[in-house]
């Protein structure tokens, strides 16, 4: 709406009535994200996100890991499982787990450790979005978030730029997705239809259209073209999939719900 506001009125300046309709859409355009053409990512840019983004979530890993000052045997399993899943070359293998000692190291620093990434890909909101993202889900891995764990992903929150309510609603939500997993029907039939709005970031009092926008809104930001175009590393790209299944099958739960009604 403040594209086609700006634009509109740009062109009625310019060009009266007919300068005002093109203006108006080009700021349509410009609203439904067809702006963000006009500051591309180059691919140096994108070549400098690869480089950063794998090390800044095994870093990250490896701190959430140790922050209740060890790191139990079932955190290492779960890592090692997280990475077979992604299906890591053993090169790349080698290189998450230096990382990740590096995260649980006395020395590390989380808020250097996101400095450098957000100098990196800081004005990319989706990719800050996605490494937290990341790091709730693995921290959710085992079932609960220990409030060691909650407090180290505040502090990342904070210094991704999120607010309070942000990264509350942002728990809240990949905590509920976590309960989807497959397609299965013995998976689904223990979900709760509350699971299914929270997943989404919904009210269940919330219009059909709403539903469908925020459900298209998350679908976007974890498109595999998208991400992979943001400079998201293709051995990461996995968790977005996986997110963007549990996504859908809450949103199917909803409009299954809503057409019996």
């Amino acid at each position: 709406m403040v594209g086609k506001i700006i634009a509109g009125v740009s062109g009625w300046l310019v060009a009266g009535p007919v300068g005002a309709l093109l203006g108006v859409l080009l700021g349509h355009q410009f609203d439904r994200g067809f702006g963000s053409f006009l500051i591309p990512m180059s691919e140096g840019e994108r070549h400098k996100i690869r480089e950063t983004f794998f090390p800044t979530l095994f870093s990250l890993l490896g701190h959430l890991a140790k922050s209740d000052g060890h790191i139990s045997q079932a955190e290492i399993a779960l890592t090692e499982d997280m990475m077979a899943n992604l299906g890591l070359s053993s090169e790349r293998k080698q290189e998450a787990i230096k990382f990740f000692k590096t995260g649980a190291a006395e020395t590390f620093s989380v808020r250097l450790c996101v400095e450098s990434f957000v100098q990196v890909s800081g004005r990319h909101v989706n990719l800050k979005n996605q490494l937290l993202s990341y790091l709730i889900s693995l921290a959710l891995a085992d079932g609960e978030l220990h409030s060691a764990e909650e407090s180290v992903l505040r502090t990342v929150a904070i210094d991704l730029g999120f607010s309070k309510s942000n990264f509350e609603e942002l728990i809240g939500m990949i905590g509920a997705q976590a309960h989807f997993g497959d397609r299965g029907s013995s998976n689904r039939d223990h979900i709760k239809l509350s699971d299914a709005y929270s997943a989404l970031g919904v009210a269940s009092t919330s219009s059909d259209s709403v539903i469908k926008r925020a459900y298209r809104k998350l679908v976007s930001q974890n498109h595999p073209d998208k991400l992979i175009g943001q400079g998201v590393p293709d051995d990461i790209i996995k968790l977005a999939t996986e997110r963007t299944q549990k996504i859908q099958m809450a949103y199917d739960l909803i409009s299954e719900s809503r057409k019996t009604k």
